[in-house]
Formats: structure tokens, C-alpha cells, sequence
């Protein structure tokens, strides 16, 4: 099912280097036995995305050679490796951006996304999809109903990012969260948290326009932290959608005994954090690293209208106009690009 498409070139937005990414002209990539091709129709610009452009790296995973970047993405099957029910082709489909290895014993319980063999969309060295065409494993390419836009399917992605999140901080009906951050990750947790029946979803963000919009999208109370000290020790779980010192700090302080820290925003590697209160109060602190086992959820959530993905969307782009789009990350009034290979 791939004869078709041998041969035949397509068009990729690649970094180069620090500020410099150009489209280029590559060849359509051809799927493995397992694999499926898929035509890209939509793709979330990352704040990943950003930061690989803005500075080369994102901690230990440094760009050595040129990379197309982009992994928040949808599209539609055009052709399937040998081993996969040609019936896929066609199919709309949303992508699941990783591969594990599948043997080791993370992928064994379940926890593929700490696989040490793990290959990530636009992880480098590995190419994303900001791109015409970009293959994936099969059972990664998660069908998606029609009544679902190619756009909503791409965020299925950060949805995910969100419903790990929310499993990680145990959030259940009746218990309150504070997150900080009312950036689409932000706003994305605030909607999953309400999903999953939260009952106080206070947020809280430095820009008036974006605390506005998180009112709109899940949040039952919005602060801003430079109007002055969060509440002491309220909140049953806490959630850092920013990376900024002072929005984990603070918000660790609003967190009760007993309750739960999820980092989720990209940081400085090194932080100076309230040891004393966090060992004092029984604090639970811990990572999001991606997810696992989150695609038939976030489905399931924009299907039953309990999470809004389209209404994050503010603009869209081509790929001759990613470094615009990236541009943007800087306005107050952005909140997610998304790039459309087929705009030209």
C-alpha cells in the first residue's frame, strides 16, 4: 500500500540551528511493516517547539543536526506498512508522537513513556511533523470521529499531557486544585479537572486577558500572583503549568498537608524549593514526563463536550510561516498557533 507514494517528495519546516529553520523539500517517508503514513492536516505549535527554536536544546536533548520539529498532530492514513489491515487508509486519525521499544520493563506495566528507548516527535534526533507526511506506529495513529476537527485531534496531544496531570495529582470530586499558568497546558488541566469532577479550580497568571479566558474554560477563581501571598496551605493538589521558581514556591505554600505537586512547565533543571514545608506536610512532589495510556480518555472527553480544544486556537499558519508563528509565543493574546501544512 505504499507503491503509490514511492518516490514522491514532500515539503518540511527544519531547524537548523539556534533561529534558523527553513522549508525544505524531502522525500515522503515510507512506513515500516507496522507503521502507517499519514498526511499531516494539523499541528499544535508547542511551547517545546519554542524553546528548541529559541535556544537549541530543552536540558539534556540538544539539536546536533537538522530536525523537523512539531509533535502536537492529526491527519489522515494515505498508506500502511505490510503488516497493518490496509482497511486504516483513510482513516482521520490523531497521532500518539512517541515509540517505545515495548520489551523493557516500563513498557511492560504499562509505563511506555519512561521506556529508555523511547523516540519522541521532534525530540532530537528523531523529526516531528510539521511536515506533509510523517509515519508512525499503527496502534499510535488513534482514530478520531468525524465530528471532531483535525485541530481538536492534533491537541489531543497537551489533552493528554493534561488527563496524566490529573492522574498524577489524584484529582476527584470534591477536592480543590490551584494551578499556575493559564496557558493552553494551564487551561487544559483546569478543563480535565472539572472533567474529573474537581470542585474548586482556582488559577492564577500575571496577564489580565488570560485570567479572563481561564474564567471561561474550567477555572472557578482566577488570582493574580503579583497582587499579593497565595493562601496557606488550602489546596488539596497543586499544579505548575509555568516552570517559573516563584509560581512553584508560592504554590507549594498553598498546597494542605497531605496534598499533591505536579511539575508540568519547563524550568530551569536546578530549583531552590521549601524543603522544611514540603517534608513538614507530608507534601507529595513529582514530574509529568509526557503520558501513557491517555489517547481513548482524551477522546472520550471532547466527544462528551467536557473539554473545549478548539476555542484554544487563536491562529493559524503554513509551514513558509513557523518562525511567525513562533514569533507570537510572545503575545498576550496568543494562546495556541497551529500549523497547517496544506495553507499556503
Amino acid at each position: 500500500m505504499t507503491d503509490q507514494l514511492e518516490g514522491q517528495r514532500m515539503r518540511a519546516s527544519v531547524l537548523h540551528g539556534v533561529e534558523h529553520v527553513r522549508v525544505e523539500e524531502r522525500e515522503v517517508p515510507t512506513p515500516a511493516a507496522d507503521e502507517v503514513l499519514v498526511r499531516i492536516e494539523a499541528v499544535g505549535l508547542c511551547g517545546s517547539d519554542v524553546h528548541y527554536y529559541r535556544h537549541g536544546r530543552i536540558g539534556s536533548f540538544v539539536v546536533e543536526q537538522p530536525m523537523v520539529l512539531g509533535h502536537e498532530s492529526a491527519g489522515v492514513v494515505t498508506a500502511v506498512g505490510s503488516d497493518v489491515d490496509p482497511t486504516r487508509v483513510g482513516q482521520r486519525v490523531s497521532i500518539e508522537p512517541q515509540r517505545s521499544c515495548r520489551v523493557c520493563a516500563w513498557c511492560k506495566r504499562g509505563e511506555y513513556n519512561l521506556c529508555p528507548r523511547i523516540e519522541f516527535y521532534a525530540t532530537p534526533p528523531i523529526d516531528g511533523s510539521f511536515a506533509e507526511y510523517a509515519t508512525i506506529q499503527a496502534d499510535f495513529a488513534h482514530p478520531v470521529p468525524d465530528s471532531m476537527s483535525m485541530e481538536a485531534a492534533a491537541l489531543l496531544e497537551p489533552l493528554s499531557v493534561g488527563i496524566a496531570t490529573a492522574r498524577k495529582a489524584g484529582m476527584a470530586p470534591g477536592r480543590s486544585v490551584l494551578i499556575a499558568g493559564c496557558g493552553p497546558i494551564g487551561l487544559i488541566c483546569a478543563q480535565v479537572a472539572r472533567a474529573y469532577g474537581v470542585t474548586e479550580v482556582v488559577m492564577t497568571d500575571l496577564v489580565p486577558a488570560r485570567r479572563e479566558r481561564a474564567l471561561q474554560l474550567g477555572a472557578t477563581e482566577v488570582l493574580d500572583p503579583a497582587a499579593g501571598p497565595l493562601p496557606e496551605a488550602r489546596f488539596d493538589a497543586f499544579v505548575d503549568a509555568t516552570g517559573a521558581l516563584p509560581a512553584v514556591r508560592s504554590g507549594i505554600m498553598a498546597t494542605a498537608p497531605g496534598g499533591t505537586v505536579v511539575l508540568v512547565g519547563m524550568g530551569e533543571d536546578d530549583m531552590s524549593l521549601p524543603v522544611g514545608t514540603i517534608t513538614s506536610r507530608e507534601i507529595s512532589v513529582t514530574g509529568i514526563f509526557r503520558y501513557n495510556n491517555t489517547w481513548p480518555t482524551a477522546i472520550a472527553l471532547v466527544q462528551a463536550g467536557l473539554v473545549d480544544l478548539d476555542s484554544l486556537v487563536t491562529a493559524r499558519y503554513g509551514l513558509d510561516d513557523v518562525v511567525t508563528a513562533i514569533e507570537t509565543d510572545t503575545d498576550p493574546g496568543s494562546l495556541k498557533s497551529v500549523i497547517v501544512p496544506g495553507l499556503r
